[in-house]
């Protein structure tokens, strides 16, 4: 599939827009990025880049934000349609905002967020 890098920034902003106000309300001091691939060469489509709600002690007194990431070309390899695209976005987003609220990648898988 064939997006360009606004199109695709846009998409992720309309996908951010649709998540239900609970689970993005407790965000706090993190910023979503589009990137085109994982620096690494590996095969992620995002990743959360920051300290867990769950393992924070004294925060928000001038760290840099924590970033979710989330990374273009390993979506457009991976979907054929503009809906596919879409919905792994959106399980992209919900399963890197689980990191921030601290669940681990098994307990993601079991709820369908992986």
């Amino acid at each position: 599939m064939e997006m360009s890098a606004d199109a695709f920034e846009q998409l992720v902003t309309d996908e951010l827009d649709r998540l239900p106000d609970e689970m993005v309300n407790g965000l706090d001091n993190v910023v979503f990025v589009v990137e085109d691939e994982p620096e690494d060469g590996s095969d992620l489509f995002g990743i959360y880049d920051g300290v867990a709600a769950t393992e924070r002690g004294q925060y928000g007194f001038g760290e840099l934000p924590d970033r979710i990431v989330v990374f273009r070309k390993q979506h457009l390899a991976e979907c054929d349609t503009l809906d596919e695209l879409r919905d792994e976005v959106h399980t992209t987003l919900v399963h890197e905002i689980g990191h921030f609220y601290g669940i681990d990648d098994e307990r993601l898988h079991e709820l369908g967020w992986a």
